[in-house]
């Protein structure tokens, strides 16, 4: 295998992809996405992996194109929508309700099966269709007619929908004010510059007013330090996605990290109602202060 060539390692992934289902050899890794202003947990997104039993580890950034090409990503992509709901259904029945973000490629927008499968498999697994963030490229916006007939599907059922990797050239914020939108995730390399560019971080600023304009809320994507949250905050970004937070995890060892971070969530909270709690001193101040029985003020 050392001696593949990359046409042959190509053609080797697209003949073995068909059955990768069937052998049970795709997973899910999920990667939460946190809100800034209160620094909370709100979602996880669904992220595919396929470890190869041959090949190993294969990136979705390979793998989605292959898939693409051969067709095999409308059976794949229906796999993930129900593994993902599946899951989420799981955590909020362990106390860890969230809502889920799952993608969707170009080739599964004309699925004719993508909304009655959506509709089943939130009725089977009882979620709240709100818990369900259905995430389209920019390409959708290229093409109002699909987009239309797609994003008035989701909203009949309740979903919500999420434009992915805004600014990486297909559409503006002009173009997608019309389409039926709940957030806007801006894209990492706006995130990786913004550190380093004053004129990358007012480009940021201006697409989150607009996005907030548009009562779209906005997630940066790729956040990996403490500078880049720094300025994502700055410019109002609502949510924040990156390995600053956490990198995509398999689904037991995301769970592990979610009750962590809930039981630090907890923490904080207490924390916060014990400093707005008055004083015993403080108490008895303000009934010093009091007028005393039997008086009237005059």
């Amino acid at each position: 295998m050392m001696n593949m060539t990359q046409s042959e390692r190509s053609e080797r992934i697209a003949a073995d992809l068909p059955q990768a289902i069937v052998r049970a050899e795709l997973e899910l890794h999920f990667q939460p996405i946190v809100r800034l202003a209160e620094r909370r947990v709100e979602a996880v997104e669904a992220l595919l992996r396929w470890r190869h039993p041959a090949l190993g580890p294969i990136s979705p950034a390979e793998l989605v194109p292959i898939a693409e090409r051969t067709g095999a990503i409308v059976a794949i992509g229906r796999w993930v929508l129900r593994e993902a709901l599946r899951q989420a259904s799981a955590w909020a029945q362990a106390g860890l309700a969230l809502r889920v973000a799952v993608n969707l490629s170009a080739r599964q927008l004309s699925d004719p099966e993508l909304l009655p499968l959506l509709s089943r498999t939130l009725a089977q697994t009882r979620l709240a269709a709100g818990s369900v963030e259905i995430e389209l490229t920019e390409s959708l916006a290229a093409d109002p007619r699909t987009a239309s007939e797609l994003l008035g599907g989701l909203r009949l059922l309740g979903a919500r929908v999420a434009l992915d990797d805004f600014g990486t050239g297909y559409s503006s914020l002009a173009s997608v004010a019309h389409l039926p939108l709940d957030t806007l995730k801006v894209d990492r390399s706006f995130i990786a510059d913004a550190a380093r560019d004053r004129r990358v971080r007012a480009v940021l600023a201006s697409i989150v007013a607009m996005a907030h304009e548009l009562s779209l809320e906005t997630v940066a994507e790729g956040v990996e330090t403490a500078a880049q949250q720094t300025f994502v905050t700055a410019a109002g970004c609502d949510l924040a996605q990156g390995y600053l937070h956490s990198p995509p995890l398999p689904a037991a060892e995301c769970e592990r990290w979610l009750r962590q971070r809930r039981e630090e969530e907890e923490r904080r909270a207490r924390r916060r109602s014990r400093a707005r709690r008055p004083s015993s001193a403080q108490i008895a101040r303000t009934a010093a202060r009091a007028p005393t029985a039997g008086t009237s003020a005059r």
